[in-house]
């Protein structure tokens, strides 16, 4: 099948020599997202709309202040701030002036669900989950129509256990029947194969610290823990 402007992501992942190629799809997601909010977008109106509402999690802005556009990510925020402070003064009057019984537990409870909300928003993740929903249904495509990404697919060093689990769940909605089994079929087989090699790899790396293993060859254990986390854990560890 031609390769196509969306499709070129997807096949780029799972030709690149890594333990999850949707892990490195999400990665190559997530510092597009930070470049993209700390690029000139945090001017255009409708992108300050949504971060003033919702802001953004610890772990994206710790990222976006290390970008170094200090300025852009200042005056994200102090917008952002200026929203979320009307919004709790006014929610904490409201609940100030009302008199006992269920109005005043119904005020009480709207702050907290506001806050509660802040808690758990962020402009990067939600930009980042829609994009990344769209990458999932492109793999599926992909080992649809495509014969030759079907055997990358095929032959590559499998997922990460939250990702086979999201692969799993995609398939099921998108199809039934002999298609769907082929497809579960396949996905099992290229997890548990390439659980089992890295679990070796991971005994051997170990082995090695016993001392009647030192002068053994390493084998292919020498990156056996990084390579382990992208399995168990999907995050990526720079070295």
């Amino acid at each position: 099948m031609k390769e196509q402007l969306f499709t070129i992501p997807i096949n780029d992942a799972f030709r690149t020599d890594c333990e999850c190629p949707i892990c490195k799809l999400y990665d190559d997601l997530e510092k597009q997202s930070i470049e993209f909010v700390m690029g000139p977008s945090y001017m255009e109106d409708d992108v300050r709309m949504e971060t003033n509402e919702i802001g953004f999690c610890s772990h994206h802005v710790k990222q976006m202040y290390g970008y170094q556009n200090r300025l852009g990510l200042a005056l994200m925020l102090h917008t952002h701030m200026k929203r979320t402070n009307e919004r709790i003064e006014a929610l904490t009057k409201s609940a100030t002036v009302s008199k006992k019984g269920l109005f005043a537990k119904k005020e009480s409870d709207e702050l907290s669900a506001y806050l509660e909300q802040l808690e758990h928003s962020c402009y990067v993740c939600n930009r980042m989950n829609r994009i990344f929903e769209r990458y999932m249904e492109t793999v599926l495509y992909c080992y649809e129509k495509d014969a030759d990404f079907r055997h990358v697919f095929n032959s590559c060093k499998g997922v990460c256990t939250s990702h086979f689990a999201a692969l799993r769940e995609a398939a099921c909605r998108k199809w039934s029947g002999s298609k769907l089994d082929s497809f579960i079929s396949d996905l099992n087989r290229l997890y548990l194969d390439n659980m089992k090699r890295v679990t070796d790899d991971l005994e051997w790396f170990t082995d090695k610290f016993d001392y009647r293993n030192e002068n053994a060859p390493w084998k292919n254990s020498k990156d056996a823990l990084p390579r382990t986390i992208i399995k168990t854990n999907h995050t990526i560890i720079a070295e």
